[in-house]
């Protein structure tokens, strides 16, 4: 079964070459790790301390870790967390996240390369982060006396019909992982019906909604404030995670309701890095007034740049706690949503658009509780955003609602941390 997987993931690299090496070329991506990703070779891990081994794929994943670690290594101070992640941007984030942690990327999951890294890394428990079935990687830790965890786990429909196809493969598998806490009962039931063992499969809640910060008075959104020097009549509009061609939507919203609203504030958050200066560009070719974040510290903030380009990673949390109004991306296009948890913790009036697949159940959730309100288009979401500025006591109550129902979910990260203990020391 090892070389028939090795063999699909050849074929599979194969033919996905030139779009690497023209991702690699253009934007820099994939040009890390290739040590630690084909062979293995992550840092050999010294001492004989328990060993808890995350993998978090990319940026979603690696901010949803820093409380369950922390609620882990409170409870069982002589353990030794490790991170991995498979992402440029994951790993960027990781190693100012976990500065303290030793930080690698994750090999990609040819037997030799997983085999490797799990000899070097000796875990205890390997816990993978939402839904990483690897068969190599979880067969390799199996084998090496490790225990095998699967937290803050979801199955989306469309990935519950490709496994149900091959189910018989896929219980194979899910019979060698030891625990899986999952979101909700929906996702625990189609684990279940996979082959998962029923008494492995624990519904935890979202962690999603633990991470949220709650408090607009941070450190670090009070900081960033400050430095964009943000006056307390200032509105602030967001859009986060933006991906083509929110940006340009976005920004035809905020031209039409400048004028209009001379205090609102537009900050853009591209999702990914390669697109801050197709943004930048765009700004340009537009003649609007506008800044880089990445200025701000150098020259500090131009007098008459209402529109700020974040070309930062790792900081969209803080800024959410700056905006009134927020635009969550990535679902007017095709990405299928971003995290919308973050700015309804802060209490914004929080809009998305349709596409929303990677978070149906805390969108329903959203909408079910009067939290958030669904854009189709451009023109829905300047109606939207027109709409709060003009009347701010229903854009308040929007994001009370918002406030209040994450507040209600938390706790999944305790719950989780207290399975990854019971698992550790055998209770489990």
């Amino acid at each position: 079964m090892p070389y028939l997987l090795n063999l699909v993931y050849l074929l599979l690299l194969l033919a996905a070459m030139p779009y690497l090496v023209w991702k690699a070329l253009r934007a820099g991506k994939y040009r890390q790790g290739w040590r630690e990703k084909f062979l293995g070779l992550v840092p050999r891990r010294d001492g004989r301390r328990p060993c808890f081994w995350f993998h978090a794929v990319s940026v979603g994943e690696v901010n949803l870790l820093p409380r369950l670690i922390e609620e882990l290594q409170g409870h069982l101070p002589d353990a030794e967390c490790v991170v991995s992640t498979t992402t440029r941007t994951g790993m960027e984030l990781a190693r100012k996240k976990y500065p303290h942690l030793m930080v690698f990327y994750c090999p990609l999951d040819f037997s030799w390369a997983v085999r490797a890294a799990v000899r070097r890394m000796r875990p205890d428990v390997l816990v993978l982060a939402e839904l990483e079935l690897w068969p190599n990687l979880i067969r390799s830790a199996s084998a090496l006396g490790a225990r095998v965890a699967v937290v803050n786990g979801r199955l989306s429909e469309a990935s519950f019909r490709g496994y149900g196809r091959i189910r018989p493969l896929v219980a194979s598998l899910l019979r060698q992982i030891d625990l899986i806490a999952v979101q909700d009962e929906t996702y625990a039931e189609r684990f279940r019906w996979l082959g998962a063992p029923v008494d492995r499969v624990h519904v935890t809640g979202s962690m999603k909604y633990d991470g949220a910060e709650i408090d607009r008075d941070n450190p670090q959104t009070r900081q960033l404030r400050q430095l964009a020097h943000f006056a307390d009549d200032d509105v602030v509009f967001l859009a986060g995670s933006t991906q083509e061609p929110e940006e340009r939507l976005v920004l035809d919203v905020w031209a039409r309701l400048s004028a209009q609203w001379p205090r609102l504030r537009l900050i853009l958050v591209p999702r990914h890095p390669e697109r801050f200066e197709v943004v930048a560009r765009m700004l340009d070719s537009l003649g609007i007034a506008w800044q880089r974040r990445t200025d701000l510290e150098a020259s500090g903030p131009r007098p008459d740049a209402r529109v700020l380009l974040v070309d930062a990673i790792g900081e969209l949390g803080a800024w959410w706690g700056t905006a009134r109004v927020a635009f969550v991306g990535g679902s007017l296009g095709s990405r299928g949503g971003q995290n919308m948890i973050e700015p309804a913790a802060y209490g914004a009036a929080v809009c998305f658009g349709p596409n929303t697949r990677n978070f149906r159940d805390i969108v329903a959730s959203m909408l079910a509780h009067q939290a958030a309100v669904v854009v189709k288009d451009g023109l829905s979401l300047g109606q939207f955003v027109h709409r709060m500025l003009e009347c701010p006591e229903e854009a308040d109550r929007l994001g009370q609602r918002a406030q209040a129902l994450v507040l209600s979910q938390q706790g999944a990260t305790a719950r989780t941390g207290a399975l990854l203990q019971g698992l550790h020391t055998g209770a489990l």
